[in-house]
C-alpha cells in the first residue's frame, strides 16, 4: 500500500505483485463518508416514491426509502427521544423495551412526518447530481464484527466456508452479545479467540451508547452523530491481512496515526509501516504514476496486442474486448477468441476495481460459437472477480457474446484524466509558426551570449528541429558558430515537444534565457 499525502487530498494505491489494483482518493475536507451516522431532519415526504428527503447538511437533500428504514425504526426513534428528554442516566440498550416492527409493506407517511428528527446512516456518497443515500437500520463496523443496534440476529460471513468454524463463531457471538443487539461476523473473524471478539464487541457497544449519553448537549439538526473512520483507516480495517508486507507513507503525522491503529487491530503488522523519504514523489518512485497514466485511458492494452476500450455513460459502463494483433496469429478463430477473452477477464476485473465502477457494466467479448467455451469464460470471470469486496452479480454470456455485471456503487467512480494540455499550444489548438522558431532560437542565443561570456554552449531541441539545424554542408548551426565565434552543439531530445528548446553550459547547467 502506497499513501501519498498532498495539500488537498490523500491518495492511496494498493499494489498486488507490483500491479496497481485499487486507487482511492480522499479530499482532506471530505464530508459524507459511507458509514457516517447523522441526525437529520425530514424535509419532504414523497408518498408516490414511498420515500422521504432528509436534510443532513449536504447541498442536496438525502434520499431515504421506506425499505431502508429497518424493521426496528420505531424502537430507534423512541430510544432517541428518551435520550433527549431524560433527566438522569440513559437506559442501556440491553434493558430497553423494543417497539413492534414496522409493517414491511407499509407507507412512509405512516412512520415519518415533515420536520421530524431521524437517525440515519450514509449508505451511498453523493454521486453526480444526486444527494447521499440513507438508511435508518444502523450498522457499526469493526474489524471482525458489525454491530446492529435493536436487532437480535447473528449471521456469519458467507466467505467463511468451513461449517464447523461458522457454527463455532455463531455460537460464540450469541453467548457474548448483549440483548437488543444483532451482530454480523466478518470474514476476518475466522479463527479468532473469544477474548478478541468480546473486547471488540464491547468497544462497538460503547461507541454507540456513549453517543446517546452526550446527545442532550447538542440536539441541533442536521449534524454528524457518529463519524466513520477516515477512508485510509477504513480500507486498512477491511483489507489488512497476513499477505500485506509493506505500507509506505510520505507524511509523518499520518504514519503515526496508521501505526497506532494497526497496533490495535494487528500488532504483529505495526512494523510494516514505513516513512518514505526519497527525493522523487512517492507515486513516481514506486511506479504508480506510470500505471495510472497507462490504465485510466479509454484504451487499455492487456496481452500480446489485445486491448480493451472502456466507455462510461450516466446509465452504464461498456467494455469492448478487441484481439488487435492476435487476429493475425496462425490459430483458428475460435481458439484465438477464447484465448483473448480468457486473458481479458483478469484485466476487466482489475479495471472494475481500479476505477470503482458501479451500476450496470456491459462487456462485449469476442464472439465464440462453443457453448463449452462460453461457460468456461463465465467461470473465469467469476474467479477473477473473487477479490472484489463490493457486492456484485455476474450473468452468463448472451447469444450475442454480451456479459452483464451489476456492482454496488457507494461512492463516485474514480476518474483520472490521462491526457495532458498540449505544452506547445496551451490547449488553444494553435501554435506559433515553425518558420519563426529558428529566428526565436537565434534571438535567445544572443541573449545567452550577452548574459554569459562563454564560447561553448549546448542547445537541446526536438529531433525534427535538431535535424533542420544540422542539415547541409554549411548548416544553420555552423553559420551561428561562425557568426558569433562560438562552439554550439545541438542535441536531439525525443521527449521535448516540437517548439521546446533549452540552452545549457558545458557543465550541463541550464541557462535561463528570461
Amino acid at each position: 500500500m502506497i499513501i501519498d499525502v498532498g495539500d488537498e487530498e490523500i491518495s492511496l494505491a494498493l499494489l498486488e505483485d507490483k500491479q496497481l489494483v485499487e486507487l482511492h482518493k480522499e479530499k482532506r475536507n471530505i464530508k459524507f463518508n459511507v458509514g457516517d451516522i447523522y441526525l437529520g431532519k425530514v424535509k419532504k415526504i414523497m408518498p408516490g416514491l414511498n420515500a422521504a428527503f432528509v436534510d443532513v447538511g449536504y447541498e442536496k437533500d438525502a434520499f431515504l426509502h421506506y425499505f431502508d428504514l429497518g424493521p426496528q425504526f420505531r424502537t430507534l426513534h423512541k430510544y432517541y427521544n428518551q435520550a433527549v428528554q431524560r433527566k438522569g442516566k440513559i437506559v442501556p440498550v440491553h434493558k430497553f423495551t423494543p417497539e413492534p416492527d414496522i409493517d414491511k409493506d407499509g407507507k412512509i407517511n405512516q412512520v415519518l412526518s415533515a420536520g421530524q428528527t431521524v437517525i440515519v446512516q450514509i449508505t451511498k456518497e453523493p454521486i453526480s447530481t444526486k444527494g447521499p443515500r440513507l438508511a435508518s437500520e444502523i450498522s457499526i463496523a469493526g474489524r471482525n464484527l458489525v454491530l446492529i443496534p435493536f436487532s437480535n440476529k447473528v449471521s456469519v460471513s458467507t466467505k467463511i466456508e468451513n461449517s464447523d468454524e461458522k457454527n463455532r463463531l455463531k455460537t460464540l457471538v450469541q453467548s457474548i452479545k448483549p440483548q437488543n443487539y444483532g451482530v454480523i461476523v466478518r470474514t476476518a473473524a475466522e479463527g479468532k479467540k473469544v477474548a478478541v471478539l468480546d473486547a471488540e464487541l464491547r468497544e462497538l457497544v460503547k461507541k454507540w451508547e456513549s453517543a446517546f449519553a452526550s446527545i442532550r448537549r447538542d440536539i441541533k439538526t442536521p449534524r454528524l452523530f457518529i463519524g466513520e473512520m477516515s477512508r485510509i483507516t477504513t480500507i486498512l480495517r477491511d483489507l489488512l491481512n497476513v499477505s500485506f508486507n509493506s505500507i509506505q507513507v510520505n507524511d509523518e503525522a499520518l504514519l503515526n496515526e496508521i501505526k497506532r491503529y494497526i497496533s490495535e487491530i494487528a500488532p504483529e503488522k505495526a512494523n510494516i509501516v514505513k516513512l518514505y523519504k526519497g527525493n522523487l514523489p512517492i507515486f513516481d518512485h514506486f511506479g504508480v504514476t506510470k500505471q495510472i497514466k497507462a490504465l485510466f485511458g479509454r484504451t487499455v492494452s492487456f496481452w500480446h496486442g489485445a486491448y480493451l476500450i472502456i466507455e462510461h455513460t450516466e446509465a452504464l459502463h461498456v467494455i469492448d474486448v478487441n484481439s488487435g494483433n492476435r487476429a493475425r496469429t496462425g490459430t483458428d478463430q475460435e481458439t484465438n477468441s477464447l484465448e483473448v477473452n480468457l486473458a481479458a477477464t483478469k484485466e476487466i476485473a482489475r479495471q472494475i476495481r481500479l476505477r470503482d465502477m458501479g451500476g450496470i457494466i456491459v462487456i462485449d467479448f469476442i464472439d465464440m460459437q462453443s457453448a463449452e467455451n462460453k461457460q468456461l469464460l463465465y467461470e473465469k470471470m467469476k474467479e477473477a472477480m473473487q477479490n472484489d469486496r463490493s457486492k456484485h452479480n455476474i450473468l452468463p454470456l448472451t447469444k450475442f457474446g454480451i456479459m452483464q455485471i451489476t456492482r454496488q456503487r457507494v461512492r463516485p467512480e474514480i476518474t483520472v484524466v490521462t491526457n495532458e494540455k498540449c505544452p506547445a499550444c496551451r490547449g488553444t489548438g494553435e501554435i506559433k509558426s515553425p518558420l519563426l522558431l529558428i529566428d526565436e532560437i537565434e534571438t535567445s542565443l544572443t541573449l545567452v551570449l550577452e548574459k554569459i561570456k562563454t564560447k561553448k554552449l549546448i542547445l537541446k531541441v526536438h529531433p525534427f528541429i535538431e535535424a533542420y539545424l544540422n542539415k547541409g554542408l554549411i548548416s544553420t548551426r555552423m553559420k551561428w558558430n561562425l557568426r558569433y565565434r562560438i562552439c554550439l552543439k545541438v542535441i536531439a531530445i525525443p521527449s521535448y515537444h516540437l517548439l521546446e528548446y533549452h540552452f545549457f553550459d558545458r557543465y550541463e547547467n541550464e541557462i535561463d534565457v528570461t
